[in-house]
Formats: C-alpha cells, sequence, structure tokens
C-alpha cells in the first residue's frame, strides 16, 4: 500500500488563531491557513481548496489512464474541482459536494470520451474518498 501524509498544526482560538499545512514531499510548506481564508473568503488557503487540487489531479490522472487503455492519447485534459462546504450544517460545517469541470482535447469520438470521463468520475480515487455527491460538466475540443 502507498501511504502519503500531510500534517496540520493549528494555534489559538477557532476565529482568531491561525495553522500551517505541510506535506510529506515538502511541496506545501509551512502553508498558512486562518478562520478567514476557509469561511470568509480571505486570501490564503484552506482544506477545501486542496481537497479541490487532490480531486482534480486525482480525476485527470485517472482518466488519462482509462483514455490511454482505449489507445487514445490526450492532448490535454483541464480538470477542476469545486468543493462545496455548508458553514450551516447542524452538527458542524460539512463538504457536500464536489463539481468536476472537465475540458477533453483528443484525438477520439466525443461519445467515447464522456463515457470514460463518467467511467473516471466514479473510478478516481478521490471520488471515491468523498463522502460527498461528485458531479462534474465535461466540454470535449
Amino acid at each position: 500500500m502507498i501511504e502519503k501524509f500531510s500534517t496540520a498544526v493549528w494555534k489559538g482560538s477557532l476565529k482568531e488563531g491561525a495553522g500551517t499545512l505541510n506535506s510529506q514531499s515538502g511541496t506545501i510548506a509551512n502553508l498558512p491557513y486562518t478562520f478567514a481564508t476557509r469561511f470568509e473568503g480571505g486570501k490564503g488557503s484552506n482544506p477545501e481548496e486542496l481537497i479541490g487540487a487532490a480531486h482534480a489531479g486525482c480525476y485527470a490522472m485517472f482518466l488519462s489512464a482509462l483514455m490511454s487503455g482505449e489507445g487514445i492519447t490526450p492532448e490535454s485534459i483541464e480538470a477542476k474541482s469545486t468543493i462545496g462546504l455548508d458553514p450551516t450544517t447542524e452538527g458542524g460545517p460539512t463538504v457536500k459536494t464536489a463539481h468536476l469541470v472537465v475540458k477533453v482535447k483528443a484525438p477520439a469520438d466525443e461519445a467515447k470520451i464522456r463515457d470514460l470521463a463518467e467511467k473516471a468520475k466514479a473510478g478516481c480515487p478521490i471520488s471515491k474518498l468523498l463522502k460527498a455527491e461528485v458531479t462534474m460538466e465535461v466540454s470535449v475540443g
């Protein structure tokens, strides 16, 4: 089994405190986040943004793998994952949605690409991880 990790350190109260995020590889190093960056649109990072990046990256790689298995080499796959956090959920804020917007450029039939895109949405490991509704838009060309 491949295992990867990231860490978070939070100091202080929820609204006045701040945290930093770090990844095992070091590509994320002392990335700051606060209540304002997560809930008030403040400048900086937040967990949902990082989940979106992980989801988009995982999806694009998985779709490429499916396409390659069909003998299709994509010119490009652009994926955006928007993570929907409901801060008013009873019991605490809850991630409720992950919405993929995907743009594929590839020398293949549009129907085939759409079929593989749907399979990638269901099969991507991060899609499987999320206990949220995963929706998607695909554009080809």
